[in-house]
């Protein structure tokens, strides 16, 4: 029989209806032996009383359903995003509030590149925070117009290149890409649109940014878990699944130590060619189900419909964009979208699809029924991921076929101005992210970070939710905010619940694994628009604690 562990804390709020709040929790290995008062608990065989958190609030660990592994490889390429941002190892970079500021940080880090023919990378940018400003070939050439330059921009549906790279690529009037920018006269911009396009030049990225990890990506991700609560972590979108090395990678860095689970979902379509067939991809992940472990889970499949709002590559219905701009770019053919649905759900596996605009979630929506009804399966849980421009029509629909919606919260926060005044307008925008309206009608929901594109922190969405707060302090939609407690248990038991591991995480129950965020504040206690500042201290994964390198200091831009 394995020592009882009973940790006293200030509070503990477990997440579980039935109890929700406690004195403390005995742990037993790496589960929960049960909650109660410290006077219950070392009633229990064998107890032993251990204070280390006596002065802490405890809640289950966060769940995070929407992030990616790459956001530990991001930090290898310069910051010029507009919002101040901290990286895994606590350290603070500022944000570009001008494009003149961001040239700059640019041409610091080019100074520093001794071979001329070495990539400068940059992640973090976007030009609707400029407007009239483009970050094309042309200004980037005032950094370098011989060495390539290659700017990811922060939805990682856009990146942005000099004249170096675009002959480099030849990339001209005469390319026929979707999604390659063009002048008045023809000529490419150097601002690149969506995967297809983004893919003519995408060997200069290769080992960094969103879509590439290794192992210190991975060791970095983790720590960021461990910095913001998060004690379950989503690589949502690997290219790596296919290959047996890709899968090894996962398997030699998720070892004993490593301080949160993951859970990794193949890029069945969307990111243009796979390497399977997607019968053999369909196989190959059955297979890899068979391989996960406790803190590893294989099996999972995202698929991508269309872009981004703020980027004007989200497919919208009618009355479509602000301004009149042309719709969006469907990253996979809706006909493509459907094979593979259909081929992925008929496997039995679970399956997320990225939808930022309500004509997205519409084609989401009408595949999910036809295929239901073609191939009934209870309990499916499939989702739509963003869910940002989601009807009320759209998530009666979804009650009715078991949906889930992961919902991008913080976007109210970094980019809700620019939805209220360029991309969709006061009322849409007032209409954006509706969890209110998700829950009213009975969709399982979650909130999300999709981080790098947001910084991981489920603290701050739940402020984000519960505030609705754009940065300027106008507030987005004031009846779709969610209660305190609607929001935590989005960010627990609710995602959690989506990615069918709510029988082991999300709550602090009895027989669940022991798994907890440590916190120096009870969020119930704080203001709302507070919460996203409480500090940390660290995580409990299975039992052990594993302490943040962030330092308690509140960041007025970071969100």
């Amino acid at each position: 029989m394995n020592p009882v562990t009973v940790y006293s804390a200030r509070l503990v709020r477990t997440m579980d209806r039935s109890r929700p709040t406690a004195e403390a929790v005995a742990i037993e290995g790496d589960r929960f032996r049960a909650v109660g008062s410290v006077a219950e608990l070392m009633t229990y065989p064998g107890a032993v009383l251990d204070e280390r958190y006596a002065d802490s609030v405890l809640l289950p660990g966060f769940v995070e359903a929407h992030s990616h592994a790459g956001s530990g490889n991001v930090w290898s390429s310069t910051y010029i995003g507009l919002l101040d941002r901290v990286d895994p190892d606590g350290r603070r970079w500022p944000g570009c509030r001008s494009i003149d500021e961001v040239l700059d940080r640019l041409a610091n880090a080019e100074a520093e590149l001794t071979d001329p023919d070495t990539v400068l990378t940059a992640w973090g940018f976007d030009p609707i925070y400029f407007p009239g400003q483009p970050l094309g070939s042309e200004q980037l050439d005032r950094v370098s117009p011989n060495r390539p330059i290659h700017v990811s921009h922060t939805n990682g549906h856009v990146c942005s290149v000099n004249s170096g790279v675009l002959r480099r690529f030849r990339i001209d009037d005469s390319t026929t890409v979707r999604g390659v920018v063009k002048n008045e006269n023809g000529e490419p911009t150097g601002e690149l649109q969506e995967f297809a396009a983004m893919g003519l030049v995408s060997e200069l990225v290769e080992g960094k940014g969103l879509l590439n990890i290794d192992a210190e990506a991975l060791k970095r991700f983790a720590q960021e878990g461990v910095n913001t609560g998060a004690t379950t972590l989503t690589d949502l979108g690997s290219k790596l699944l296919m290959d047996d090395d890709g899968v090894e990678l996962y398997r030699s860095s998720i070892d004993t130590d490593f301080p949160v689970r993951l859970n990794v979902f193949h890029f069945g379509a969307g990111i243009g060619p796979v390497g399977r067939s997607l019968p053999d991809a369909a196989r190959r992940l059955i297979e890899l189900q068979g391989r996960s472990t406790e803190k590893l889970r294989f099996g999972n499949v995202k698929l991508m419909l269309d872009g981004s709002i703020q980027g004007f590559t989200a497919r919208l219905l009618s009355p479509g964009y602000l301004g009149g701009e042309p719709n969006g770019i469907w990253n996979v053919a809706p006909e493509e979208f459907r094979e593979a649905f259909d081929m992925f759900h008929r496997a039995g596996l679970l399956v997320h699809v990225h939808c930022n605009g309500d004509q997205a979630t519409q084609l989401f929506l009408e595949t999910v029924e036809s295929i239901l009804t073609a191939a009934p399966r209870p309990d499916h849980r499939h989702t739509c991921t963003h869910s940002q421009m989601t009807t009320a029509a759209q998530y009666r629909r979804m009650a009715a076929l078991g949906v889930c919606a992961n919902i991008f919260a913080n976007h109210i926060w970094a980019w809700g101005d620019q939805h209220i005044d360029m991309t969709v307008g006061p009322d849409r925008a007032a209409h954006m992210n509706a969890a209110a309206t998700a829950m009213s009608l009975g969709v399982p929901i979650s909130l999300h970070s999709d981080t790098p594109v947001t910084p991981l922190g489920p603290l701050r969405a739940v402020k984000h939710a519960t505030t609705r707060l754009t940065v300027s302090g106008r507030v987005m939609g004031e009846n779709e905010r969610l209660s305190v407690q609607q929001a935590l248990e989005a960010v627990t038991v609710g995602g959690a619940y989506m990615l069918k591991m709510d029988h082991e995480v999300g709550s602090i129950e009895a027989g669940k694994f022991a798994d907890m965020a440590v916190l120096a504040e009870d969020p119930l206690a704080v203001a709302p628009e507070e919460i996203g500042d409480i500090h940390v201290l660290g995580t409990v994964l299975g039992g052990r604690f594993h302490s943040t390198t962030i330092t308690p200091v509140s960041l007025d831009h970071a969100g």
